[in-house]
This record gives structure tokens, C-alpha cells and sequence, in this order.
């Protein structure tokens, strides 16, 4: 069940290009917050009354903390870069669904692309057995050095090849043909789109979280409606990113359409 709390502003960083870090001191969210989902952020501007939907990367629900990794795109993350520690932000959460994590699975697969890379650090700390890690970006990926301190294998793919393998990172992954039981991924529909077509190419099942626009958070408005056709079924329904996913099976999405 969601709650609306207001968070107090612990760290607010920048960590790469119109990249920030937010900690948020926020007791009743964290200790209810599953890895993949997100939290609904309220800028109190007049003008930008709608709630920025931003994914969580990190959970500490010892001591009630989330931390969040986002880019500035609009007036609304511009805001929050520019809020200091110690100001207080209303938030609303845990929203969605998030991942599926099986602990009888012992060799998984993240892959992550852009700024879909930070809600899969939480995921990470939480799967036991080996873990490759594959990140896509157009230079440098933010958090490799956090997956890598994890424990995990990291391959890197870059646009312009400053770092790691030059392409995108299915291109990378059908380089590398990894072996695992479980793919997990956030990123581009597009990456996500071709990634699903390498899973299914390689008989690996395939969680994909879907980075659609919301607006309301809550399943109200279905301005961030997907097509999903369940196994078994031959006709499609829409279905909303903010209550039914933001994570679906990569061969529920119908890509094509």
C-alpha cells in the first residue's frame, strides 16, 4: 500500500552530467520499498502541480532510507537538483510492481541502459548466485563501480567506444552470449525491444521494467498504457506502466505495434 510521506533531503549530488544522487530520510516508504519500483516526487510549483514518477536505486529500510539517481530533463528535475539537503519534499510510494526475484535461481543477467541503470542496483544486492551485469551508454554508464563493488561482473557498451565495447549492448551481450536463467533489465523501449528478441533467440526469460511517461502514478489518467497479451492468450490488452508494471515479461510486450 502506498503512503504519502514528506521526506527530508539527506544528500543531493551531482554524479555525472545533469546526473544527480538524492538520499531521502522517508521511515514508512523504505521499509515497504521492493526492488524496481518507484516513488511518485511533488515539486509544490503551481505550474508543475503533477508528481515526478523517479525509480528507486537504492533501499535502506534499516534506517528508512531511499536513494534516487536522476537526470535533469525538464523543469521538475531541474527543481529537485537545485533543492538543498535538509529541505523537505512530499512523496508518494512505493508505486508499482517492481521485479520478480526467485531465490532458487543462482545465475542471473542485469542489463541496463542509460539512466534505466539505477533501479537495478537494488535488484543486484538482492539476487544470490552469480551475476553478470551488462550497462549501455552513449559514454560512460553511471553506478558501474557500485555493480562491480556487489560482487558482480560488469560489461560495458558505449556509443562512442570511451569505454568498453563500441555499440549498443545486445550487440555486446551476442559478442560475450552470456549464460543465465533470469534476465532483468530497465532502459529504451528500443533496447528493450531487441533485448527481448535475444532472450527469446536464447530461451532465457526476460523481465523488462518500461520507462513510459505518467502522469498521475496511480493507474487514474492511462497516459502510460502499454500492450500486454498474456501466454495463452491472442488478443492484447493495455495495461498501465504505473499500477500493472513498471516490470512485465519481455514476451507479454507487444513491441510491434
Amino acid at each position: 500500500m502506498k503512503s504519502v510521506e514528506f521526506a527530508e533531503i539527506l544528500k543531493n549530488e551531482e554524479i555525472a552530467d545533469s546526473t544527480y544522487s538524492m538520499e531521502l530520510f522517508c521511515p514508512e516508504i523504505a521499509k515497504k520499498a521492493a526492488a524496481g519500483q518507484f516513488i511518485e516526487i511533488y515539486t509544490g510549483l503551481g505550474e508543475n502541480i503533477l508528481p515526478r514518477p523517479i525509480s528507486i536505486s537504492e533501499i535502506d529500510s534499516e534506517n528508512g532510507k531511499l536513494t534516487l539517481v536522476y537526470q535533469v530533463v525538464g523543469r521538475g528535475t531541474d527543481y529537485f537538483s537545485q533543492c538543498p539537503v535538509g529541505d523537505m519534499l512530499k512523496i508518494m510510494g512505493p508505486c508499482g510492481n517492481g521485479f520478480n526475484i526467485s531465490h532458487d535461481i543462482k545465475q542471473h543477467i542485469i542489463v541496463g541502459g542509460g539512466i534505466g541503470i539505477p533501479p537495478l542496483l537494488e535488484l543486484c544486492k538482492r539476487l544470490d548466485g552469480e551475476v553478470n551485469v551488462f550497462l549501455g551508454a552513449k559514454s560512460s554508464p553511471v553506478l558501474a563501480d557500485k555493480f562491480k563493488s556487489l560482487g558482480a561482473e560488469v560489461f560495458i557498451a558505449t556509443d562512442d567506444g570511451s569505454v568498453g565495447f563500441r555499440g549498443n549492448v545486445v550487440e555486446l551481450m551476442e559478442e560475450i552470449k552470456p549464460q543465465g536463467k533470469m534476465i532483468y533489465s530497465c532502459g529504451p523501449k528500443i533496447m528493450l525491444k531487441f533485448l527481448s528478441a535475444w532472450a527469446e533467440k536464447n530461451n532465457i526469460p526476460v523481465q523488462v521494467s518500461m520507462e513510459e511517461r505518467m502522469a498521475c502514478g496511480i493507474g487514474a489518467c492511462v497516459g502510460c498504457a502499454v500492450k500486454i497479451r498474456k501466454s495463452g492468450c491472442n488478443d492484447w490488452q493495455n495495461l498501465k506502466v504505473c499500477k500493472d508494471g513498471p516490470v512485465f515479461m519481455g514476451d507479454e510486450v507487444v513491441w510491434d505495434e
